[in-house]
């Protein structure tokens, strides 16, 4: 029995390693350089009433806010430009239309003085409203320009008061600019309508959302995501598809970011040269509610229209980003024909199938991210089949030879111990 284990074991870790060596393999890097400029973030500070809640640690809310600001603000890589944002900080009245306008930009963003900030956090005093949506967009324009990452790391204890500005909504057109802005939300109490609603807003924008009870904790979200700011990223560049081939814009190797309606077609086009291959892969978010069952494709067609290779990919609603990929080698040119190349355009359709209820906005389209890698082909049409697109040939010919050869050290192992059973 433990011999019989041992085997299963040792089977299995073999599998498992030749699966990951096949499933993993090293891929080129695509995308366009990171930017050059000084990463920046916006610090977002919900100041409203509810503010005065004493329920974290055994203070308020506020107090646990301005400690774990103090404490970020210590910690603050020296290469990010920080700012600060209030919502609800000013007006105490009850006038609805005034105190949705209260959002003011308390510490602009910056190299950070650390003594000039702190200062400015110590005279906040939960005041009014919380309007989260006109703070938003007040604190992407505070991070406009440049073409270093931005994120904005918003900090609330409760829902949004001025609707119908929905902060949902502000984060989607947000998103929709393409300036590579990213919103991390935080809510400092369990609740289930504002969890919703910060959650929302994260993920219009491809931002995490964090419910934090403590003052520790809120201290170290928001270290981390003050750091990771700093951290290199690749930065997409908007690109607008056409509906048709014949419009559509022309890509070199890079990422991507566009907007598709939902059922929609988007076309591009990238020239590929004798020789050498395109490398293609699409991811399509769900940044609201969505019907079950969705998909999307990825066709790679002549200029003429004859498709040439696709990639497809289905969902029945359990995430809410859904990918697909296509690679497409183009021949060597004869001899004769080396001296006159004549590069080949591609043109590349993306369909979704995603559908929405009535009542569901459908504008501004869904987030959509098109990686373009055109690289040096293989040298022959064989090595496009072994290791291209057929490396799952290679898994199922390991798994056949794997499984032969165990049958034999079974058989061999069953009948050795029947003979030690007849002996005994």
């Amino acid at each position: 029995m433990i011999t019989r284990t041992r085997l299963a074991a040792g089977a299995c870790a073999l599998l498992a390693a030749l699966a990951a060596g096949i499933a993993f393999p090293a891929g080129a890097a695509a995308g366009e350089p990171t930017g050059q400029d000084a990463p920046k973030v916006d610090l977002v500070l919900d100041v409203s009433g509810s503010m005065r809640t004493r329920d974290i640690d055994g203070g308020t809310r506020m107090a646990a806010a301005k400690q774990a600001f103090n404490e970020v603000l210590d910690a603050t890589p020296e290469e990010v430009q920080l700012g600060i944002r209030t919502l609800g900080a000013n007006y105490p009245g009850d006038d609805r239309k005034t105190g949705c306008k209260d959002t003011a930009q308390l510490y602009p963003v910056g190299p950070l003085d650390r003594t000039e900030a702190k200062t400015a956090v110590a005279t906040l005093s939960p005041t009014g409203w919380t309007p989260i949506g006109p703070a938003l967009l007040k604190a992407a324009d505070d991070l406009d320009g440049g073409n270093g990452s931005k994120r904005i790391v918003l900090i609330s204890d409760g829902e949004d008061t001025c609707a119908p500005l929905d902060p949902c909504e502000v984060a989607r057109e947000i998103a929709a600019k393409g300036i590579g802005l990213t919103i991390d939300t935080l809510g400092l109490v369990p609740n289930a309508k504002m969890r919703q609603q910060l959650s929302c807003i994260a993920e219009a924008t491809g931002g995490t959302y964090t419910s934090v009870e403590h003052t520790e904790e809120l201290t170290d979200k928001v270290n981390q995501l003050v750091d990771r700011a700093a951290d290199p990223v690749v930065t997409p560049v908007a690109t607008e598809g056409a509906d048709t081939c014949a419009k559509a814009p022309t890509l070199k190797s890079g990422l991507y970011t566009d907007r598709e309606e939902f059922g929609q077609q988007r076309w591009y086009r990238v020239d590929v040269l004798p020789g050498q291959e395109l490398r293609a892969s699409v991811s399509v978010s769900a940044d609201r509610a969505v019907n079950p069952s969705y998909g999307v494709l990825l066709r790679a067609v002549t200029v003429h229209g004859r498709e040439i290779v696709r990639g497809e990919a289905a969902d029945n609603g359990r995430t809410d980003v859904i990918s697909t990929g296509l690679r497409h080698p183009k021949p060597e040119l004869d001899d004769a024909d080396a001296d006159k190349p004549a590069a080949e355009a591609v043109c590349l359709q993306v369909t979704n199938s995603f559908s929405v209820a009535s009542g569901v906005k459908t504008t501004p389209g869904l987030p959509l991210e098109l990686t373009v890698d055109v690289v040096d082909g293989p040298s022959d049409a064989d090595d496009v089949a072994a290791f291209g697109l057929g490396r799952g040939w290679w898994l199922l010919g390991v798994l056949v030879l794997v499984g032969f050869l165990a049958g034999l050290l079974w058989g061999w192992l069953s009948r050795w111990r029947f003979a030690v059973w007849r002996t005994n």
